[in-house]
């Protein structure tokens, strides 16, 4: 009898350009269900350190993804860190510098406008070089297009593309839908 392969090892099969994350990421504030894939032909072990951006767990922003998803290479995930004031006189983060501009300016990230975790749902498809934003929520069973950026919430079952990110069509009709989430992976 052929085995399901193990969702703790970090390479599924022989080809070693699909990583399962959960077995590599280290940072307490990213979380990764069981299956899921990250597909990289360079690097997919170095998932965290090259597609996770500007991500400060000191911030408290989470980065959430279920189970039996796909990633392709390139996907970029931005967390909230990554933002710049807006509502002072200046965008320009004199703080980060040091010196005197820290001795005189606020912590810059508690400064940061907040905008949430990203979490992604199970079974979700995320197409090459595509960006996710801070603060989105990506429904169980969506399609990402490939160079897609994501700024928006998505729903479940949905398949979006382009920039910003779009909804293109629906995978199946509601009542379909409806019933897969009560499956609720």
């Amino acid at each position: 009898m052929d085995r399901i392969p193990d969702p703790n090892a970090i390479f599924p099969n022989e080809y070693k350009t699909s990583c399962f994350i959960k077995n590599v990421v280290s940072a307490p504030n990213i979380f990764i269900g069981d299956y899921t894939y990250y597909d990289d032909a360079t690097a997919p072990t170095e998932f965290e350190q090259r597609n996770v951006l500007f991500n400060y767990p000191e911030f408290g922003d989470k980065l959430v993804i279920g189970k039996f998803c796909a990633i392709a290479s390139g996907t970029k995930f931005i967390m909230g860190a990554a933002n710049h004031r807006i509502s002072s006189v200046t965008t320009y983060p004199f703080h980060v510098f040091g010196g005197a501009w820290q001795q005189n300016t606020p912590d810059h990230l508690s400064q940061l406008p907040r905008k949430g975790d990203i979490v992604v749902g199970n079974d979700v498809w995320i197409g090459r070089e595509s960006i996710i934003m801070p603060g989105v929520n990506i429904g169980d069973g969506a399609i990402v297009a490939a160079y897609s950026v994501v700024t928006k919430d998505v729903a479940p079952y949905s398949v979006v593309g382009g920039n910003p990110a779009r909804l293109l069509k629906k995978r199946f009709d509601d009542t379909l839908i409806n019933l897969l989430l009560r499956l609720k992976w």
